[in-house]
C-alpha cells in the first residue's frame, strides 16, 4: 500500500448516531400506536424514507419529514395537531444531541496527523454535518471535509479527483459496506470495515468481501497497527 490520504466516515465511525435516530423512532412510534402497532409503524415509516430519499437526501430533517407525512398517511389525515408537533419536537431534539465520540477516534487521529492526509468524507445534511464536526473538538484534524449527497463509485472518483491522488493512494474507514467499502474497492481505492453495533436498515447488505485492498477491524484502534504493518511489509519489500 502506498497510501497518502485517509478518509474517516463521520456518523457511527467517529461519533455515535444512529442510536439517537433508533431511540426517536421509537418514541415516534409509541405517539402513533393507537393507529397501528409499532413493529408496523416502523415498517411504514422506513418505506417513506426510502421513497424521500430521493428528495431530501439523508439526515434528520429528511427523517422528520418522513416522520409527519407517516403519520398523516397511517391516520388517514385525522392526525392530531399536537402529535404532528410532537413529531417536529423530535427532530429538534435529534439536530441538538450532544456529540459522544466513540472510543480510541481521538488517539488515532493524533496518531496518524502528519504522517497522512486525513480527512472526512461522509454523507448527510451540510448543516448537521457541519455542526456535529465542529460540536466534536475534531475539526483540526482533517485536510479536507468532504460532506457527500451519497456514497456511489462517481461521488469517490470526484473527491479523489479534488484531493489529487490515484485510487491505490485512498484509504477509506467506515462502518457501511454498502457506503464505506463496496463504492472505493470498486473503483481501485483501499477500505477498512469497522463495524457499529447498530447500523440503518438502509446500509445493511449481506456481502461477503474477498478483495485485496479490504481489511475488516473490530475497532478503530485497530487501524494502527494495520498501517505499521503495511508500512513494514513495504519497506521489506524494497
Amino acid at each position: 500500500m502506498n497510501i497518502k490520504v485517509i478518509a474517516f466516515d463521520a456518523d457511527d465511525t467517529l461519533w455515535i448516531n444512529e442510536p439517537y435516530f433508533q431511540e426517536t423512532e421509537q418514541k415516534f412510534c409509541a405517539l402513533l400506536e393507537d393507529y397501528l402497532p409499532r413493529h408496523t409503524l416502523a415498517k411504514e415509516l422506513f418505506k417513506t424514507e426510502i421513497q424521500n430519499l430521493p428528495l431530501y437526501g439523508y439526515g434528520v430533517k429528511g427523517f422528520m419529514l418522513s416522520m409527519i407525512e407517516t403519520g398523516i398517511r397511517v391516520s388517514d389525515s385525522t392526525l392530531n395537531i399536537e402529535v404532528l408537533k410532537k413529531a417536529i419536537e423530535y427532530g429538534k431534539e435529534l439536530l441538538e444531541k450532544p456529540i459522544e465520540l466513540l472510543d480510541g477516534v481521538e488517539d488515532v487521529l493524533k496518531a496518524l496527523k502528519g504522517k497522512f492526509r486525513l480527512v472526512v468524507a461522509t454523507k448527510g445534511d451540510l448543516l448537521d454535518q457541519e455542526r456535529k464536526l465542529k460540536k466534536s473538538g475534531l475539526e483540526h484534524y482533517f485536510h479536507h471535509i468532504e460532506i457527500m449527497s451519497d456514497k456511489q463509485e462517481g461521488d469517490y472518483r470526484k473527491l479523489i479527483k479534488h484531493l489529487d491522488i490515484q485510487p491505490s493512494e485512498f484509504l477509506m474507514l467506515g462502518n457501511s459496506l454498502k457506503s464505506d467499502v463496496l463504492p472505493v474497492l470498486a473503483i481501485g481505492g483501499h477500505a477498512v470495515h469497522i463495524p457499529y453495533h447498530t447500523t440503518w436498515e438502509h446500509e445493511q447488505v449481506e456481502h461477503n468481501v474477498d478483495h485485496a485492498n479490504f481489511r475488516h477491524v473490530h475497532t478503530i484502534s485497530e487501524i494502527i497497527s494495520f498501517l505499521d504493518s503495511s508500512r513494514e511489509e513495504q519497506t521489506n519489500e524494497h
